[in-house]
């Protein structure tokens, strides 16, 4: 499922929410390619430490518990930046997703 946000100079961003199959495959490039370079940085650091002590398998798990996280971390980043749902049916989204709460 995707939802559009938009901030008050009318730029737009059209993005998923839910699981990030492109996190699962591609780790931190994601985040990097979104320019959301914090969290490319806190992934790369957490799949380097965790995958050297355990001969790769530790990176894989990081990227699993970020390709279930990193989407609803990258909203809730746009929401604090002054992001907003653009229409009803993507707010009922963010809401049903537990990303804002009923009363935002």
């Amino acid at each position: 499922m995707r939802v559009v946000l938009a901030n008050e100079a009318g730029v737009t961003k059209d993005v998923k929410v839910g699981f990030s199959w492109t996190t699962f495959f591609f780790t931190f490039f994601p985040a990097l390619f979104r320019g959301d370079l914090k969290w490319a940085f806190i992934m790369f650091l957490l799949t380097v430490a965790f995958g050297s002590f355990t001969f790769g398998i530790g990176g894989w798990v990081c990227g699993l518990v970020f390709a279930f996280v990193y989407n609803k971390i990258y909203i809730k980043e746009l929401l604090e930046k002054g992001y907003r749902p653009v229409n009803e049916y993507d707010r009922a989204a963010l809401e049903n997703r537990n990303i804002i709460s009923r009363m935002a």
